[in-house]
């Protein structure tokens, strides 16, 4: 269990640190018509975190 806890943390560090790198790119267009979608992103991402907490409390309080 360990070991998948520390998997998910790694892809989760991992998928945010790839989404933030496509921030910096130099085409200003593209970073202003971005900007609501990286809001949405983060959104996507804050939910995921809440649920994936919740699940695990949900599995630790079953057991």
């Amino acid at each position: 269990m360990n070991f998948a806890m520390g998997f998910i943390i790694i892809v989760l560090i991992a998928a945010l640190i790839g989404t933030l790198a496509l921030l910096g790119k130099p085409d200003e267009n593209y970073k202003s018509s971005t900007k609501p979608n990286t809001i949405r992103l983060t959104l996507i991402y804050v939910i995921v975190i809440f649920a994936a907490i919740g699940g695990l409390a949900w599995y630790i309080s079953q057991n």
